[in-house]
């Protein structure tokens, strides 16, 4: 990097965060894409003098929101001072929404902190504001384009009677070699077939033929040893293993779910199975969670059913499994509901309050009896004591009696709720924790700029009016600016709802604390020894409790919802005792 300007005068360092971002799962892979970013920002810091602080990828994440990890790690950074620049290859790399844009820019000018992208066409001036404006609009219209026309150019294949192949087809069947259509896989389908005759033949139980798989060393479609009664249930409900007469599929281009030129190509004397697409609108949306190990980002989903008259009945080949084995197997879960696990009694600590202390996983519960022996006990164990998970198994396999554990965790948070004071230190510094300043930055000031954004949307509004007014703009480019401003509208309407929620999180955990040291003090500390299952399970509600337990029976205990590892309230771990039954709490 050059010492010197020309002039004799040393130049200051100039710190840049080197920033790159692939939206599919295919471009994270392969990272072709990503490094392909990140050498073009080497070249150009390296050309312009800069000096590199960091190098951060975002690799799968959408620009459709700011909740990335690579995101948030660039503004603690930026937060954090010292940083000139963030540059990214395109301006789309930051965000796809120029609201987006917009609080990114002004979050960083807060720093002394630049946006920089190499296809910036503009510069700081309010003509290249404009023209950098524009492109982000640009950007944002090419993607709408994009996903309308992959929507339905997807329909448009669906109509015609091709398959829309996705990561995995249905178990039993294979891809043709176009991709459009199934193959029978024999020997998938064979398990297939016996699924079904269990169910419907030989009358065997959900749980049994998953047991039985599972005993056999049968793998499951994604070849793992685990089956599923989920699963099992939704092969069954499947129409693609369903065979369709010619008459089933005449009543279905009655409908409108298949076209006529699909069934006419159909050989009339063989059934074919339906393969449905259309039946639902998936919303995503990416968000980010605190964790047992801090933030994580996870996609959410929301499934809509659309009208059965959008459908669209895809035909594919016969599976071969027997119509009357398939109408059995249907019938015999008709009724099918989900079994309760309870075991009749209450568990104090299910719902998340015990958690493996070695993988964090939540504590399933299980009803354990000896033969005809009246004798029952009750277990807590983790959950993810299988294979199949991902990163395998975890090692804690121990089964810890609730009869043992529950009454060893009420007996150390009842003595510590018999002083409320120190509670509600405890409480109120959780309190703070969750309203100060987070990984998205500092709400107040979140909120106060996106008021700001809306505002400029209302004023922009107005001179939009005026210039048309003036017949300085025609009517489609009003239009065109307006609808802008309503999408621009709506994604700062939303982010100022995600900081109300905040609020009221908040205020939430205020009413909780008050409801707990209200009760605390309206009851004699001595009654807390004869509260039921049911109300020591909402005292830990309330409390956010947390129960990290290892395999020798050693609880950590921590409430408010930090982790042990890092708890902003108090930590006890506490051992079970010889004498543990003397913890039990009073009858």
């Amino acid at each position: 990097m050059p010492s010197t300007n020309g002039h004799g005068l040393k130049r200051a360092i100039l710190y840049v965060i080197l920033y790159a971002r692939v939206s599919t799962d295919e471009q994270a892979r392969s990272g072709y894409s990503l490094a392909q970013q990140i050498e073009a920002l080497r070249e150009y810091a390296a050309r312009e003098g800069y000096e590199v602080l960091e190098e951060i990828v975002d690799p799968g994440q959408s620009g459709a929101s700011l909740e990335r990890p690579g995101m948030d790690r660039v503004r603690d950074l930026v937060g954090a001072g010292g940083v000139s620049v963030v540059l990214a290859q395109d301006r789309d790399r930051f965000a796809r929404e120029p609201a987006y844009h917009y609080l990114l820019r002004r979050e960083f000018e807060e720093h002394g902190t630049k946006m920089r992208a190499l296809n910036d066409r503009g510069d700081d001036s309010p003509e290249g504001e404009l023209t950098d404006g524009v492109l982000d609009q640009f950007a944002k219209y090419q993607r709408a384009k994009t996903m309308e026309m992959t929507r339905r150019g997807k329909l448009r294949k669906a109509r015609e009677g091709n398959v829309i192949a996705s990561n995995r087809p249905p178990f039993g069947f294979h891809y043709n070699d176009t991709r459009d259509n199934f193959v029978v896989a024999e020997e998938e389908m064979r398990v297939v077939a016996r699924i079904f005759r269990m169910l419907g033949e030989v009358g065997t139980s959900l749980n049994q033929v998953k047991r039985t798989l599972e005993r056999e060393g049968v793998p499951t479609p994604n070849g793992k040893r685990n089956w599923g009664k989920f699963f099992v249930r939704e092969c069954v409900k499947n129409d693609v293993y369903k065979p369709h007469n010619r008459d089933e599929i005449e009543a279905l281009v009655e409908r409108g779910q298949m076209a006529k030129e699909v069934a006419a190509r159909l050989d009339p004397a063989l059934a074919h199975g339906v393969w449905w697409f259309n039946r639902y609108r998936v919303k995503t949306k990416q968000v980010s969670e605190r964790g047992e190990n801090g933030i994580r980002y996870k996609k959410r989903a929301v499934y809509t059913p659309k009208p059965p008259e959008e459908w669209i009945a895809v035909p594919v080949p016969a599976s071969g499994v027997p119509r009357e084995c398939i109408d059995a197997a249907r019938e015999a879960i008709a009724g099918n509901v989900r079994a309760s696990r309870n075991g009749g009694r209450s568990w104090e600590l299910s719902g998340g309050i015990a958690r493996c202390a070695l993988c964090g996983w939540s504590m399933k519960t299980s009803t354990v009896t000896s033969g005809n022996s009246p004798k029952v006990n009750h277990y807590y164990r983790c959950m993810k004591v299988h294979a199949g998970y991902e990163n395998g198994p975890c090692s804690n396999r121990k089964s810890h009696r609730a009869d043992r554990l529950e009454p060893l965790v009420w007996h150390y948070v009842s003595g510590a709720m018999k002083d409320p004071e120190s509670l509600r230190s405890d409480l109120d510094r959780y309190i703070e924790l969750e309203r100060g300043p987070g990984r998205r930055g500092d709400p107040d000031r979140e909120a106060l700029l996106w008021a700001d954004r809306l505002a400029d949307v209302e004023r922009r509004r107005g001179k939009y009016q005026e210039a048309f007014a003036a017949d300085a703009m025609t009517l489609p480019e009003l239009k065109g600016r307006l609808a802008e401003l309503e999408e621009t509208r709506k994604t700062a309407k939303y982010e100022l709802a995600a900081l109300r929620e905040h609020e009221e999180r908040i205020s939430e955990l205020e009413r909780d604390r008050d409801v707990v040291l209200d009760s605390l003090e309206a009851q004699a500390p001595e009654a807390l020894d004869s509260l039921t299952a049911e109300q020591r399970q909402q005292w830990y509600r309330l409390l956010r409790l947390r129960a990290d337990v290892h395999p020798d029976g050693t609880v950590e205990v921590s409430w408010a919802g930090a982790p042990p590892s890092e708890a902003v309230c108090e930590t006890a771990t506490i051992r079970p005792s010889p004498s543990w039954a003397s913890l039990s709490p009073s009858p």
